[in-house]
């Protein structure tokens, strides 16, 4: 497993998550609840990792909701630290620039 999103996974676990401000922005446009995002991410695929982001390593995954509807989250460190996770930002992905599964950008 990505080892940026194994240790989002350990921290969640233990309760130690923050939000970021544009990931409030970001939930609220969608109309996703912070609930719905911590509630499925263990059954999260990873799509693009980017350990050496310059604010700090980070994922995107595709979860699901608790409807089962999928969303996108950035999951991420802040540099130079090891806790807590970051949740960077989460969205509906839009079918126009993802692929049929949501798991690769178009072209």
């Amino acid at each position: 497993m990505n080892k940026t999103f194994s240790r989002i996974l350990e921290l969640l676990e233990i309760n130690q998550v923050k939000i970021s401000s544009h990931g409030y922005d970001e939930l609220a446009e969608d109309g996703i609840l912070v609930k719905d995002v911590l509630a499925n991410i263990k059954e999260a695929k990873i799509l693009e990792d980017y350990p050496d982001y310059p604010k700090g390593p980070c994922v995107l995954v595709l979860q699901k909701d608790l409807k089962g509807e999928p969303i996108h989250v950035i999951w991420g460190l802040s540099k130079n630290t090891n806790f807590p996770a970051v949740l960077v930002t989460a969205y509906r992905p839009d079918p126009q620039y993802w692929s049929d599964d949501l798991t690769r950008r178009k072209k």
